[in-house]
């Protein structure tokens, strides 16, 4: 929304007489039909920390100095020490030697406007500066927005990565424990392994045990394919004496014993089906 507020000017003077000459010359001129100007407080100080207090706020100061080396030189202090409290700072030029007080108010009218006038131009710097600034925070705050957007998808991204990470884990979790299992049911079927190998072995040096192959002997006796696991595990359960069966074979002292035994197998196996 547009600003219709007037612009506020202040105008200090070095003492109580020279506010009334300044308000006899304001009453000549109608600054707020003109520039859109008020003038809100004449302040009479030489006094810099109430100078800074008084025009607090405000948009314009005009310096109203006597143009002697004394007001001059006040002129100079209060632009240097009001130049960061306001918007900006002017002084009112008016021939040198005169004091305010007994100046023409014409020549004091005119001077006033001018003043206000050389405000005005040395703000045309700052406000193409402010249109430039404005262009620049249209720009950052698209980027910012399109800053924004890549964030988003960015974190949506992170979620499924994030989702698809906790499934592998979990999956991975699943198969080492699978794996673990699996280790360990090997290392039991190694030892077994061993060990039947070491019977075999001595019941063979013993002249004891032949070996036949399970695969042959199983389809010549039922014509069917083996099931070496079951006869294994069934093997292994009831633990003959003189009967070791793994590796694809089947070990007995003799072909009739191992007969004899897969028959039992067989049996077993049909009942339990």
């Amino acid at each position: 929304m547009e600003d219709k507020r007037p612009i506020d000017v202040r105008i200090i003077v070095e003492g109580a007489s020279d506010v009334e000459t300044i308000s006899k010359a304001l009453q000549m001129i109608s600054l707020g039909s003109e520039y859109h100007v008020t003038i809100s407080s004449i302040i009479p100080t030489t006094s810099v920390e109430i100078a800074q207090r008084a025009v607090e706020g405000a948009d314009i100061v005009l310096i109203a100095t006597d143009v002697d080396p004394t007001g001059r030189e006040l002129a100079k202090k209060f632009e240097k020490s009001l130049k960061d409290h306001v918007g900006h700072v002017e002084r009112i030029k008016l021939p040198y030697g005169h004091d305010v007080e007994y100046i023409d108010s014409d020549l004091l009218k005119k001077e006033i406007k001018n003043a206000i006038v050389r405000s005005g131009l040395s703000s045309l710097p700052n406000i193409r500066h402010c249109n430039q600034l404005e262009e620049k925070i249209d720009e950052l705050e698209n980027q910012i927005k399109s800053i924004s957007e890549e964030n988003k998808k960015l974190k949506k991204s992170k979620d499924e990565l994030e989702s698809e990470l906790e499934n592998f884990e979990k999956k991975y979790k699943e198969l080492k424990d699978k794996y673990n299992e699996l280790k360990e049911r090997y290392k039991n079927i190694e030892e077994k392994y061993k060990s039947v190998k070491s019977n075999y072995e001595e019941m063979k040096k013993r002249g004891l045990l032949e070996a036949f192959s399970l695969k042959e002997l199983w389809a010549e006796l039922f014509g069917e394919e083996v099931d070496e696991d079951k006869i294994v595990k069934i093997t292994n359960n009831v633990k003959p004496k003189d009967i070791i069966v793994g590796q694809g074979l089947i070990c007995a002292p003799s072909k009739k014993r191992a007969i004899e035994w897969l028959n039992i197998i067989k049996t077993a196996l049909t009942i339990v089906e």
